[in-house]
């Protein structure tokens, strides 16, 4: 039996919570493929989300302590929320484009749960950068960075999907894989703009739009790293383009700042 329109919205939502995070959501009941699928439509909505975790952690840690102290702790709790779910795919993708001479060897590497160089590597130097790049910034700006780069930095990953091909025959993303409609591509997108007006207004337009340059250069460059390699993408290389899009929109902040 078909549901109503706002329960069917309700179960794809809270799948694509249960997907990109470690909430305990009750979506087991409603799981379909097709719902999975849809659910990349709320993927910015859920970014914000997280970003919103995360922001309200450095909020009250910085009553307490030092801001660096402030940032690592919200990193460490975006980190929880999602199980490193993007970061994981990060390291993972570095060391199958980094270590294998082949598109195949480099699909087997990144198939092995465990981390090489390549990955400690980026991954270190990513968490580096977005912890000295955050704490750079005035509270404020922390707030709103955190917020507007997570929701930003997923519909970074959904236009990856909506514009790339999925090399895999299975995998973790095989589920998403089938593309995005023009329907979930306009929600995602329609969730993205709306935050630019707030955050416009509370970054200032130039920072904001030295975020998005550096938001944008970052999705293309990554992009370039696995599609060159891969001749498309995987659920890690996802994992990836959010991580280099998150870097990128604080990069691009902190270069106005």
């Amino acid at each position: 039996m078909r549901q109503a329109p706002l329960r069917e919205e309700w179960a794809i939502f809270l799948l694509g919570v249960q997907f990109l995070t470690r909430v305990p959501v009750p979506a087991s009941d409603v799981f379909t493929p097709e719902r999975l699928t849809a659910a990349t439509r709320y993927y910015p909505l859920i970014g914000a989300l997280i970003g919103g975790v995360a922001a309200g952690v450095y909020a009250l840690a910085a009553l307490v302590w030092p801001p660096a102290v402030a940032v690592l702790l919200c990193i460490a709790a975006g980190i929880a929320l999602t199980g490193a779910f993007h970061e994981d795919g990060l390291a993972d993708m570095f060391d199958g484009v980094g270590g294998g001479l082949t598109r195949e060897r480099a699909l087997e590497i990144m198939k092995d749960s465990r981390i090489g160089t390549y990955g400690t590597v980026a991954l270190l130097l990513a968490l580096a950068l977005k912890a000295a790049a955050l704490a750079a910034m005035p509270a404020m700006t922390v707030v709103l960075a955190l917020i507007g780069a997570h929701a930003l930095s997923r519909f970074s990953a959904v236009l990856v999907i909506a514009s790339s091909r999925y090399v895999r025959d299975h995998g973790t993303a095989k589920p998403v894989a089938d593309g995005v409609s023009r329907a979930s591509l306009r929600i995602a997108g329609a969730t993205a703009l709306a935050l630019l007006p707030a955050l416009g207004w509370g970054l200032g337009v130039p920072a904001l739009l030295l975020g998005l340059a550096g938001l944008c250069l970052g999705h293309l460059v990554m992009r370039r790293v696995f599609e060159r390699k891969l001749g498309g993408y995987t659920g890690d290389c996802l994992g990836a383009v959010q991580q280099a899009s998150e870097l990128g929109f604080y990069l691009g902040l902190l270069a106005w700042l």
